[in-house]
């Protein structure tokens, strides 16, 4: 609880030895965690494309490989090469799926350096839910931007992430410049 003097330090006996360290407790992304909060809609990479490349924040699309910016950014321009079909393991790409995907993200790095002169990048896939896919069933590919000292204090103690653009900016800037 917050006060008009700040945080409330609540103390409690127990067993343990003390460090120096303090404890954020964030017992509502429990929920998150166990998977009890997540919309039973249908895959969303699934219908994203039937939708107008700006409601969709949908970047470029090829033909078997679509991008989108993703809705809960690690940092602007963070987007994603998402296969049209529904396939959950890298594995179970098609010859001509992998190569998209791959070409895709390459585009995807010269654009976002082209007109935010990222430093670096991280990309990768989380295969399943224990490796932190948030959606498991649809394979995706992130591509996110980094520059120095782009990581702060405020998603740690603050639980926020400042963004300086709005997503619809974003991919206008993206799709302008694929």
């Amino acid at each position: 609880m917050t006060g008009p003097d700040g945080p409330e330090v609540v103390g409690q006996d127990g067993v343990g030895v003390p460090d120096a360290l303090q404890r954020l407790w964030t017992p509502h992304r429990l929920a998150y965690v166990q998977g009890s909060k997540k919309p039973d809609e249908g895959c969303p990479f699934c219908h994203l494309p039937e939708k107008s490349d700006e409601d969709a924040l949908i970047i470029a699309r090829g033909k078997t490989v679509y991008v989108v910016l993703n809705l809960y950014p690690y940092n602007p321009g963070h987007l994603m090469a998402v296969p049209y079909r529904h396939v959950a393991d890298y594995t179970d790409l098609t010859a001509e799926e992998t190569v998209e995907v791959a070409e895709f993200t390459q585009h995807a790095m010269r654009v976002i350096r082209e007109v935010s002169s990222a430093h670096g990048f991280n990309i990768g896939m989380n295969q399943g839910v224990i490796a932190g896919a948030g959606i498991a069933a649809h394979l995706h590919q992130h591509v996110v931007p980094r520059w120095g000292g782009d990581a702060n204090f405020m998603p740690v103690i603050g639980h926020t992430k400042v963004l300086p653009q709005l997503l619809g900016e974003t991919r206008q800037l993206l799709a302008g410049a694929w």
